[in-house]
């Protein structure tokens, strides 16, 4: 089973319409699966970036 590595959150805040309605809307985090030797972990895929570019070197 793979682990969850990231502590990131979702961003929070309002949809206003043209009648300044507000309706509670939350932008979620990309989460993806990423090999980490033998293990699987679940991170952001900003993270997931980082961490291939800097394996790499």
């Amino acid at each position: 089973m793979a682990k969850k590595v990231s502590t990131r959150k979702g961003l929070h805040g309002n949809s206003r319409s043209h009648a300044l309605n507000a309706t509670k809307k939350v932008q979620k985090v990309n989460m993806q699966k990423v090999s980490v030797g033998k293990d699987t972990v679940i991170m952001s895929a900003r993270e997931a970036k980082k961490f291939k570019k800097n394996d790499t070197k």
